[in-house]
């Protein structure tokens, strides 16, 4: 039985490295920040120079320091939301594809009804009604996330599952648990982790979206999504509390996307098909 390797091309190397890079700004930087993120340290607004290489923010606290500061909670809650997203809504694609009773058309329409709702709207209230916790927010966005992925992978299930080898255990008698853990669920790994890119793209496009809107981490928290916001009005004064990370930003969902696609290529998996669900 054929698993995926992770072997890429020419651009799914450059988005390596640039996935890799923000990677280790976020896991390091802390380490090499110049001064305290919180604090400030000098006229808010000031421009860069020798003590501030990126220059101060709208409160006068190093740009530099709080950017280095601010790509954690990114990476971190998008990865936690996005797998959450993945366990919720891998089990009831494969639950739906699989049945082949009422349980199939039960589940897609609810589905159906949850994606009818816009993934930024959907979120915001439920920020906005919950509070605005990282546990909130990273619930959120699985929630958005689960009726896609729930589709996509019950696509995968139903191709599968009519195969021999699925139609000959289901003749020796094995459980249903059994044949979807040993014969569906590694013949659909290439197909669902071609998609994790883009659904990780969208978690760190969402949860920034939040936190740019003011309804997701609050001050004085480290975050590239917050800086942007906090940041807008002094635009005029200091380019670079705004630019340095939404550069970040982009340097990440452009790298992952590039792998995606590099992945895909790879494994012979339609970019439509990929997207159709999203």
């Amino acid at each position: 039985m054929r698993r995926p390797r992770l072997v890429f091309d020419g651009s799914g190397w450059v988005g390596f490295a640039l996935v890799a890079s923000v990677v280790l700004v976020a896991a390091f930087g802390p380490l090499l920040a110049p001064h305290s993120p919180t604090a400030p340290i000098g006229v808010p607004g000031a421009g860069p120079s020798a003590s501030a290489p990126l220059g101060l923010d709208f409160l006068g606290r190093d740009v530099l320091s709080r950017l280095l500061y601010g790509g954690r909670s990114v990476l971190l809650m998008g990865l936690a939301a996005t797998s959450l997203g993945y366990a919720v809504g891998g089990a009831i694609g494969m639950i739906a594809g699989y049945s082949r009773s009422l349980l199939d058309p039960v589940l897609m329409r609810a589905i159906d009804v949850l994606m009818s709702f816009p993934a930024l709207l959907l979120l915001l209230v439920l920020v906005t009604g919950a509070g605005s916790t990282i546990a909130v927010l990273i619930l959120g966005v699985a929630l958005v996330q689960i009726p896609g992925i729930s589709r996509i992978v019950r696509t995968a299930v139903l191709e599968v599952s009519v195969r021999g080898y699925v139609e000959a255990g289901i003749v020796r008698g094995e459980r249903s648990a059994a044949i979807l853990r040993r014969e569906i669920l590694p013949n659909i790994v290439g197909p669902v982790v071609a998609t994790v890119g883009l659904r990780f793209t969208l978690s760190v496009v969402l949860i920034a979206s939040v936190n740019f809107l003011g309804l997701g981490l609050q001050p004085p928290a480290s975050d590239w999504g917050l800086m942007v916001s906090e940041n807008r009005q002094i635009i005029n004064l200091n380019p670079w509390s705004v630019l340095a990370p939404t550069l970040m930003l982009a340097l990440l969902t452009i790298g992952i996307t590039m792998l995606s696609d590099s992945y895909a290529r790879r494994r012979g998996i339609s970019r439509l098909m990929r997207i159709a669900e999203i």
